[in-house]
């Protein structure tokens, strides 16, 4: 046991948590400067989960820049942790091997290998052949290719994070092992201090690195950390003829297993497609180093399917078979980052079994987070407030956790669908649409219709690389919003009411865009942080004098709900409140929709009483429905926010008149396709916090002249003046066979500048289009920069020829939309 340390009465900062996580960012912190800083660990330091850890480390294999910069980051780390500390890590850079078994996994890995590359991760395609040189007694004649990362490797996670710990505490922080804590101090909505089984300490900042324990700990400070630890089984036989030291790590997917040298032997992973959740009732108070008696007869399918691999391992001795657990969160993501509902109490767990590869980044990215109040890459999928509060029900963590070890190593298209924990959170139409042919997609929980099948075609998805099942459906879809009038379910927007006599003061302090106007205006705008990057993406609408409604995506709305408190004084008379669940919303498009809704509607339609961006209540049969005359697809339309109550009936009139116009359901994949067409941006997908709207094209919708300006006014003033580091201009394949997603790399005069951000298939236009910044070490000037360039587009190691354009290549005028 470590000798027992006074426990201090203050700290700047408290870390929960001596993983590699804590270590990690207590380290960081320390490097950055920061003094009195504290780490508690309830038992001993890597005594949770790290202790067991593999000890994988890979840079490949990612397709987000901020993940390959955090493992990238951890592999420079730890090759050097060593020489700085004294602590070996026991980093080995044998390299690694991810197999590529079918047509559809050799796409992807092209795509992720030319991707990583462009990022520093060097990738080398093997051939089956080849595979059998570097790993002779793996059996490839099976597999199509092999891709090669000769940096990867692997470093004992116990040892890493003593080095980790040593340095920390060589910056001076204070680590006290045996101090568990129990109770975490507020005041006002921001932390100031943690009570623990020793006594009390006064803190600044606390942060949660607890590990599987950090759902815990956030209840402790009513804070949502939703994870659930799971089963996680690795076998280790005894020493194999032909085994040598140096053998890269083997990554099997289609096997769910990975394969490395231990003392000799083999070490086989596994990340099953049915796992089983653990310590559904609380983690033992004891579990110390602990381990969980291995379930033989469900893992033995697994792994008799995984050793096949490699033969040898079917008549090796086995030396140990072990199980412990590991935390997953509902999306597979982290959770890091300031927590939405508590002011300086930070969050960085649920690294789903990734701890150790991304711990030095993650360590990193947290303390900039933390010292500089804004982190440098994009955190829109790891920010813990993109989690929803059901999230973190005990029924839905279990459930989803049943699945998300197995997708991990499953193909990641780029339109796959989680399976478990579904259909529960169902707007009023869902009924509806699944008579009508959807297929379902989940966003925040959320059921959404994906697609519609036609008649008599059963909603199921055909998941490739190339044109899905669905391709055609979503095309007349598509095409029926261009000529004529269609139906989209939008009730996931998030919707947040925000009123008060000084509610206009601070939104427009918050808004870049100026939302002092009449009653009934809708205004696009951003929220920015005081660098002049992007925070939110929405629109407000004016709806009387003291009342403003502000519209997100939901996956948003914690986030949109935490950023108005905290840059809206507790004194204000301003009061926010969500209201999501009191509309459901319908989304008219299309030529036809003001001669659509004419017929349902004694409200005058025309473009002279309700002009573009503007909102009415309007009448439709005996509701009162809230009409914003607004688009995401380019043409005209309205979205009507109908009381939850009136769903039905609404939704039944609609569809009734709809018959003599031919109207068409769609789902989000048009919509998608509709908006790229228009080069509209989507927060989380084109653009991020990274961006700033002048550099993605948003100009217009900052108001520098407003009066009393708007947070990061100043900051974006220096931009303009300085230059622009990059433009984001749509871009259009001239083939129109490929597929446009996502991680193309962009070339212009044959020089890598940037990588698409979201793409699809711009039925409209002809061929696949998307949008992505284009970037210059000198700067950014001019639009000429963009037009004097030629341009081609890499997808999965083929280069295509495409046109770029700073303005939308559909309706540029947008002579459609004010129609």
């Amino acid at each position: 046991m470590a000798e027992e340390k006074k426990l201090p009465k203050h700290a700047k900062v408290v870390i929960i948590g001596g993983g590699i996580i804590g270590c990690s960012t207590a380290y960081h912190l320390a490097k950055r400067g920061w003094k009195d800083i504290v780490l508690l660990e309830r038992a001993q330091l890597t005594s949770g989960t790290t202790w067991h850890a593999a000890g994988l480390i890979e840079a490949g294999g990612f397709f987000d820049e901020t993940t390959i910069g955090m493992t990238r980051y951890s592999l420079e780390l730890y090759s050097q942790l060593a020489e700085e500390t004294g602590q070996s890590t026991g980093y080995k850079d044998v390299g690694m091997i991810t197999l590529a078994s079918t047509k559809d996994r050799l796409e992807e890995f092209r795509r992720i290998s030319t991707f990583g590359r462009e990022f520093g991760v060097p990738t080398e395609e093997l051939s089956p052949k080849q595979v059998k040189e570097l790993w002779p007694l793996a059996k490839t004649d099976n597999i199509l290719a092999g891709f090669y990362t000769p940096n990867d490797g692997r470093v004992n996670p116990i040892d890493v994070t003593m080095a980790l710990a040593k340095g920390a505490r060589m910056g001076g922080v204070n680590i006290i092992e045996e101090t568990a804590v129990t109770g975490i101090k507020q005041q006002n909505q921001q932390v100031t201090g943690v009570m623990t089984n020793r006594g009390e300490i006064e803190a600044e900042y606390v942060v949660n690195c607890a590990g599987m324990w950090a759902r815990e700990i956030g209840k402790l400070a009513d804070v949502n950390v939703p994870l659930q630890p799971t089963e996680h089984y690795y076998l280790i036989t005894d020493a194999i003829e032909g085994v040598r030291s140096d053998l890269p790590v083997l990554v099997d997917p289609d096997n769910y297993s990975y394969l490395r040298e231990e003392v000799g032997g083999i070490l086989l992973g596994i990340f099953e497609p049915v796992s089983d959740p653990w310590a559904l009732d609380g983690i033992p108070k004891d579990f110390t180093f602990g381990e969980i008696n291995p379930n033989w007869d469900r893992m033995m399918p697994y792994i008799e399917d995984a050793m096949k691999r490699v033969p040898a391992l079917e008549t090796a001795g086995i030396h140990k078979f072990f199980c412990g657990p590991e935390s997953f969160t509902p999306d597979i993501s982290p959770m890091m980052g300031q927590a939405p509902e508590l002011d300086n109490f930070y969050v960085a767990a649920g690294f789903n079994s990734l701890g150790i590869l991304t711990g030095g980044g993650a360590g990193k990215v947290m303390a900039q987070w933390m010292i500089d109040g804004v982190p440098d890459v994009d955190i829109t999928e790891i920010d813990i407030a993109r989690m929803v509060p059901f999230e973190n029900n005990p029924k839905y963590v279990k459930d989803r956790a049943v699945e998300v070890l197995g997708v991990m190593f499953e193909d990641s298209y780029p339109n796959k669908q989680f399976k478990t924990a579904r259909n529960a959170r169902k707007s009023s139409f869902h009924n509806h649409l699944a008579d009508a042919g959807a297929y379902f997609g989940q966003y925040a929980g959320w059921e959404y219709p994906d697609w519609f099948a036609p008649k008599g075609v059963e909603p199921k998805v055909e998941y490739s690389w190339g044109r899905q099942n669905w391709f055609e459906y979503s095309a007349v879809e598509h095409r029926a919003t261009r000529e004529n009038v269609t139906m989209m379910d939008y009730s996931v927007m998030g919707k947040v009411l925000v009123q008060g006599r000084d509610a206009e003061k601070y939104l427009n302090r918050i808004c870049a865009n100026n939302i002092a106007v009449p009653v009934g205006r809708c205004v696009y705008t951003q929220w920015c942080n005081h660098t002049g990057t992007i925070e939110a993406d929405l629109t407000v609408t004016r709806l009387a004098e003291d009342q403003f409604l502000v519209l997100s995506g939901d996956a948003t709305i914690v986030a949109v709900q935490a950023w108005l408190r905290r840059n809206i004084p507790a004194e204000a008379h301003v009061f926010v409140t969500n209201i999501s669940s009191a509309y459901s919303v319908l989304n008219i498009q299309g030529p036809k929709s003001r001669e659509f809704l004419s017929k349902v509607t004694s409200a005058d339609m025309s473009n002279e009483a309700f002009p573009f961006l503007t909102s009415q209540e309007i009448d439709i049969g005996y509701a009162l429905v809230r009409a914003i005359r607004v688009t995401y697809v380019g043409e005209l339309g309205w979205e009507l926010y109908v009381p939850t109550e009136f769903s039905d009936h609404v939704y039944n009139i609609l569809i009734e008149a709809g018959k003599d116009f031919g109207l068409n359901h769609i789902g989000l994949q048009a919509l998608n396709t509709l908006r790229l067409e228009k080069a509209y941006r989507d927060y989380g997908g084109d653009i991020d916090n990274t961006d700033t709207p002048l550099e993605v094209g948003l100009s217009f919708f900052v108001d520098f002249k407003k009066p009393d300006g708007f947070i990061g006014r100043d900051a974006l003033l220096r931009l303009k003046e300085k230059g622009f580091r990059y433009r984001m201009p749509q871009f259009l394949l001239e083939d129109p066979e490929p597929l446009l997603y996502y991680g193309e790399i962009i070339y212009r005069n044959n020089k890598p500048v940037g990588y698409i951000m979201s793409g699809g298939y711009g039925h409209t236009l002809g061929a696949s289009v998307g949008v992505g910044p284009i970037e210059s070490e000198e700067g950014i000037t001019s639009a000429d920069f963009v037009k004097s360039g030629t341009y081609e587009i890499d997808i999965a190691g083929v280069r295509y020829p495409a046109k770029a354009s700073l303005r939308p290549m559909y309706d540029p005028k947008l002579l459609r939309v004010r129609s």
